[in-house]
């Protein structure tokens, strides 16, 4: 049987005390990271934010996605993205310009300031996450950690899957 599957019945569907205690743990360890990266990241003038929209567009073809694009590569809705690319913009690091394309949709590119903060920003904040997260793990944990966030990210595409499924059937 594959230990991923669920077994029928309520308790089942029950977390353990001991899942419950290590998904804490884990919550716990992230928002502290969190934490520590975002002070970090404070003291050279960008918030978490900042730096994951600018990172975001530094890999992007020509440095710059559509607002919807990038709304979708990092994961937040578009009115989040919207208002914080308006603060972004005040600060002189991203631009919005009208897409070419679809007079509905913008499209957002780090400007030269943005991309010079952003590398000032990047490696101090590489080496403070070297500082809390890679230094306290061997390279066999690495490969524990790799091996279990591949577990969760295809048992997660899989329920994507399963959500899908059932929309066109439904």
């Amino acid at each position: 049987m594959d230990r991923r599957t669920p077994r029928a019945g309520p308790a089942a569907r029950r977390l353990t005390a001991r899942q419950l205690t290590v998904w804490r743990s884990l919550m716990d360890t992230m928002e502290e990271l969190s934490r520590r990266l975002t002070a970090q990241l404070q003291q050279v003038g960008l918030s978490a934010g900042d730096y994951l929209v600018m990172l975001t567009l530094s890999e992007a073809a020509g440095r710059r996605l559509r607002s919807s694009e990038l709304a979708d590569a990092i994961g937040w809705q578009r009115s989040r993205l919207s208002h914080h690319l308006g603060r972004m913009e005040r600060r002189g690091l991203v631009r919005r310009e009208k897409c070419p394309t679809d007079s509905r949709g913008a499209v957002v590119t780090i400007t030269d300031e943005g991309l010079r903060s952003f590398r000032l920003a990047s490696a101090p904040h590489l080496r403070a996450v070297k500082h809390y997260f890679a230094d306290a793990l061997t390279e066999h944990q690495f490969e524990e950690l790799e091996s279990i966030l591949n577990a969760v990210r295809t048992h997660l595409a899989d329920l994507g899957q399963e959500i899908d499924s059932e929309r066109m059937c439904s």
